[in-house]
């Protein structure tokens, strides 16, 4: 622009030359055999062979801006023709339970979404008719608008860049070309999946417009919480409620898995809150086939409902305890001093 004959008196002085090197320069960038050309020999194999040109052309100019312009706005040389339009992609939330979700299974799902008109195959023209050129644009679906020394190309407002109008619309479809429905898919969820993990569906999407190619559709997965189980990647945890008696004199309880009961040894004079690690007892994901572990932590139950004579019995058995002193319950001495040194320090 700074260059150009129409803005500089002396076209055939410095503002001439420059510009006559911006216009080679452009013939060298957008030809690939003129560039491989230059990349090998320089701007002197330009001139040995047939890549170079000499002279100036003035008409050059439009051509050249155009196409670079063009190309900026989506219009251009290689812009011509109707457009066609992609299908929108769409969503869907499939929920599952956690027993489905660690096993993997296929799903069925009912998705509302835009097919193409079977009245007329996607023309949205009558029966028996067929949509018309646009006049506006002679079917190429866009215009061209001059702006001083710029020309840009844009959608042709008359057929919205379709390249073809409607006289008579379909009488299923109104013209649109496309209808609503309900389509049911099978979904195969793979084994080990997880919240927030999405499926793609490839061309399940919406149909698309003027041929355009339909778009996707993507599942997003939810796993509903479990009863018993919080998870955490392929690892599992829960909580399992021992009776004092067990948790002190030890035994044996039953600990569910997602593959049955196993047997849990809890050693004598277990804490609440004590966590056991079961290893290969998780659960796998999508990205690692190895099973991860399962935590059970240990809740001691405290008795309610005591009849007058457990209550009595309690009561002695606490007194036996405190006779003992903190050897049966060094915790709580333990927390005691701990508490009399805070209050010691703070007066």
């Amino acid at each position: 622009m700074k260059y150009h004959p129409d803005r500089n008196k002396d076209a055939e002085g410095t503002a001439g030359k420059k510009f006559k090197e911006a216009k080679e320069a452009y013939e060298v960038l957008k030809d690939s055999e003129k560039r491989a050309t230059y990349d090998r020999f320089g701007h002197d194999g330009l001139r040995t062979g047939s890549g170079g040109r000499g002279g100036f052309s003035h008409e050059g100019f439009g051509d050249m801006f155009g196409d670079v312009f063009g190309d900026i706005f989506g219009g251009g040389r290689r812009g011509t023709g109707p457009q066609v339009f992609r299908g929108a992609d769409l969503g869907f939330e499939l929920t599952l339970d956690l027993e489905k979700a660690v096993s993997g299974e296929t799903v069925e799902i009912d998705v509302p979404t835009q097919i193409s008109c079977d009245s007329c195959n996607g023309s949205g023209a009558r029966k028996g008719t067929v949509p018309k050129t646009c006049s506006t644009c002679a079917g190429v679906g866009q215009v061209r608008m001059q702006q001083g020394f710029f020309s840009v190309q844009q959608t042709c407002p008359a057929c919205k860049g379709v390249g073809t109008v409607i006289a008579e619309r379909c009488d299923k479809c109104h013209g649109r070309g496309r209808i609503r429905k309900i389509r049911t898919l099978s979904v195969k969820v793979p084994p080990g999946v997880d919240d927030g993990d999405r499926i793609r569906l490839s061309g399940e999407g919406e149909a698309g417009r003027n041929g355009g190619p339909p778009g996707d559709l993507y599942v997003e997965l939810q796993v509903n919480k479990h009863k018993i189980f919080e998870r955490d990647g392929a690892n599992l945890a829960c909580e399992i409620p021992v009776s004092f008696a067990t948790a002190t004199l030890g035994g044996e309880v039953e600990l569910p898995t997602l593959n049955g009961y196993v047997s849990l040894k809890i050693p004598a004079g277990t804490q609440s809150g004590k966590i056991f690690r079961l290893r290969g007892k998780g659960v796998t994901t999508v990205r690692d086939p190895r099973k991860g572990d399962l935590f059970a932590q240990i809740s001691v139950e405290t008795p309610i409902n005591l009849t007058t004579e457990q209550k009595v019995m309690l009561e002695k058995f606490e007194r036996a305890l405190q006779e003992g002193g903190d050897k049966h319950s060094p915790r709580a001495d333990s927390w005691l001093d701990t508490v009399k040194r805070f209050f010691e320090h703070i007066t």
